[in-house]
């Protein structure tokens, strides 16, 4: 009631503002795309804008995200049609897939360049905007999933700013923001902080969050920049597990309520997640166009994560999905006082120069990180029946009697990259990672300790023409790696040993063009990942399983973007189509199969027209549709594509040196019901629903 309150007031401070501002209102223009002018510096390739690199790759702002009502890291598969959900479980930590593949939490996000974990809940406040690099990652990261990297750019001083922040959304979700600072003679502050209560519409989710981020930089010297950070946050909220398929039978979407929570136990606790994370880095400009730059990164995490978690049917002995009846197994999990650890220091050197008549613009260092993550014994325990409405109450049962998994990982990385100006039509880029990992883990009872230590070189190679007009046209080629070990369980006969280093490769052709009112891009790619498969009859005989390399997943697909302004009107679209497949298995059966959980196509709109006889006032669409996902590895059953429309409004007013810009928004609008996600996880098969149609409003002053 506070926060209609308080909007309440600022509307009739709206009023008044525009009243007296008169023809010197604004007028706001509105991008709802990501400009190619723009720089993805996790490429590696420094301020080299997007229209002039040999790969594809999103740059979107903090306020692209808070016009389209954003608030997770989760959501920004709204904007992207190569992006997709992976295992969204609202309350928990996000998963995306890009161009099919799940990026890894440990090993595929980076902060300000530097890798970080992921399996948190990232805060948004303090950060700029989101990079998201497609394809293959094999020159940005040692190992890492091959879908691509995401990278948060935290925000840094600027100028003199204050501002303050009010949202809302359905059903009471308050968020107050503060982001203030100050920079001048060479030295500069950020502070940025977010208190939440979190309502979502689904049922008995109530939590909280929070975040308190200081960022600082200063100038001691003539070509010296010092930049230093620090943030602390904490979320605590239950999680939401998923439906799943009843039997044989895909449940009705219509028919489902949305609202509906299965972890609605008596006895069920929030997952708390805590993070602090720091960084240091220092720039010294050299002679000429030569730079060294040191950056270090510590990230720890905290999480007690805890669940009612829903999982087979034990009276039909189904284990991949629930009972025909709508019943499940319950089961009363909890890993309490996890710890994570991250650590990484860059240094690296990058400048520009002449060589055999040729321009070089490289960028070369070394990367070193360590990981280490500390468990307890976990509860993992059956205490029941539960059904699909959330109403049966089981007891509980907190005993903790299996034993957790620790991790100690160490890599180093070296890394060369070079943009060669080959002509004025034509340009090579070269890249080269050579990485050393030793990785260390044992249970948290001493028991099934393994260790090994692995090296390899990851190169990337690309080439680009500039076509009539600004055009340019590429192509590249990459490799990636990931490594594991085979499951620490009884049945396996190779039972924590390390297994062959997966290496994929990835070819891409792309066309491109950044002209003054239209950006457009496409990128066909063919991206190889070997598979692994678990061989023999794998049953609870001792030794009775190999984990071995079967074939491979082959991701095929053509993606393409484009950006129109003209006059009042901008216009974005984005879309994908996929063909990904599995191939080369020693089970025929199998080849030929779509993943689960991957749409075979993805089309993403965004729209946006400035109102002229309301000066400040920009209306906007997004409409986000994929297409059908597989449910079962075996494609028995698929869930039905869908199309979503949300709308949206913002009013931006200024009165001397204060701005006000106001926002709301309706997303979901024909409240449609669909199946969003299907993720086949840890062996099972869950059903994600869309949100219901809901409503979200901010307010927002700077001054």
């Amino acid at each position: 009631m506070a926060t209609l309150t308080l909007c309440a007031g600022l509307g009739t401070a709206a009023h008044a503002q525009a009243q007296a501002g008169g023809a010197d209102a604004p007028q706001v223009i509105t991008v709802t795309g990501r400009t190619n002018a723009q720089a993805a510096s996790v490429a590696g390739f420094g301020d080299i804008p997007l229209a002039k690199s040999p790969f594809a790759a999103s740059v979107i702002s903090r306020s692209q995200l808070a016009d389209a009502g954003i608030a997770a890291l989760s959501d920004i598969t709204r904007l992207d049609a190569t992006t997709t959900d992976a295992y969204n479980a609202p309350g928990y930590w996000g998963m995306l897939a890009v161009r099919g593949f799940t990026l890894d939490n440990r090993f595929n996000y980076r902060r300000d360049g530097l890798p970080i974990n992921a399996e948190t809940a990232l805060p948004q406040a303090n950060k700029q905007s989101l990079e998201l690099l497609k394809g293959i990652s094999g020159i940005q990261a040692g190992t890492s999933a091959p879908g691509g990297l995401v990278n948060l750019i935290v925000k840094r001083p600027k100028g003199m700013m204050n501002e303050a922040s009010l949202a809302w959304s359905a059903d009471n979700t308050q968020v107050l923001g503060l982001d203030i600072g100050r920079a001048d003679h060479g030295f500069g502050w950020r502070l940025n902080a977010e208190v939440a209560q979190l309502q979502p519409t689904i049922d008995d989710s109530k939590g909280h969050r929070r975040l308190l981020a200081l960022a600082v930089e200063a100038q001691p010297g003539t070509g010296t920049w010092v930049e230093a950070e620090i943030e602390s946050s904490r979320q605590s909220q239950p999680s939401t597990p998923g439906f799943s398929l009843l039997g044989d039978r895909l449940p009705s979407a219509d028919a489902t309520d949305p609202r509906t929570n299965l972890n609605r136990q008596p006895w069920r606790l929030p997952v708390v997640m805590d993070g602090l994370t720091g960084s240091l880095r220092v720039t010294q400009q050299l002679s000429g166009d030569l730079r060294v730059v040191a950056h270090a990164m510590r990230q720890r995490l905290g999480t007690d994560d805890r669940i009612a978690f829903p999982f087979g049917c034990s009276a039909e002995e189904r284990w991949d999905r629930y009972c025909s009846n709508g019943s499940f197994d319950l089961y009363d999990y909890r890993s309490e006082g996890e710890r994570r650890t991250s650590d990484a220091f860059d240094l690296s050197v990058a400048g520009q120069g002449r060589i055999g008549g040729m321009t070089h613009r490289f960028n070369a260092g070394v990367l070193f990180t360590r990981y280490q993550a500390r468990f307890h014994d976990q509860a993992y325990n059956w205490v029941g029946t539960g059904t699909i409405d959330g109403a049966t109450i089981t007891p509980a049962d907190p005993s903790l009697q299996y034993p957790n998994t620790d991790r100690l990982e160490r890599s180093t990385e070296v890394h060369l990259q070079d943009a060669i100006q080959v002509n004025r039509f034509a340009s090579l880029w070269l890249g080269l990672r050579h990485t050393q990992i030793d990785r260390r883990s044992v249970g948290t009872d001493g028991s099934a300790a393994t260790g090994y230590r692995q090296s390899f070189s990851t190169p990337w190679l690309a080439f680009t023409h500039a076509l009539p007009g600004t055009a340019l046209a590429y192509a590249s080629w990459g490799k990636g790696i990931e490594s594991e070990v085979a499951p620490n369980l009884p049945r396996y006969r190779n039972a924590n040993q390390a297994l062959p280093a997966l290496q994929s490769r990835q070819f891409e052709l792309g066309i491109k063009q950044h002209v003054a009112t239209l950006n457009w891009a496409m990128a066909m790619f063919d991206i190889r990942r070997p598979a692994w498969t678990d061989q023999g009859p794998c049953d609870d005989t001792a030794r009775s399983c190999l984990r071995a390399l079967d074939g491979w997943a082959r991701h095929r697909g053509l993606e393409a973007e484009a950006e129109w302004r003209a006059g009042p009107w901008s216009l974005r679209g984005s879309a994908m189509w996929l063909h990904a497949t599995r191939e080369g298995a020693s089970d025929a059966g199998t080849n030929g199969l779509r993943p689960t959980n991957v749409p075979a196509t993805s089309v993403k709109l965004q729209g946006a027209y400035n109102v002229a006889a309301m000066p400040g006032l920009a209306l906007l669409a997004f409409v986000t549709h994929e297409g059908q996902r597989m449910v079962l590895p075996d494609n028995g059953i698929a869930t039905p594509g869908w199309t979503r429309l949300d709308l949206a409004a913002r009013y931006t007013v200024r009165h001397g040196d204060r701005t006000l810009t106001w926002r709301a928004g309706i997303d979901n609008l024909m409240d449609e019901r669909a199946w969003k996600e299907a993720p086949y996880q840890y062996g099972h098969a869950y059903l994600y629903p869309l949100a219901p149609r809901g409503v979200h409003l901010s307010a927002q002053v700077a001054w």
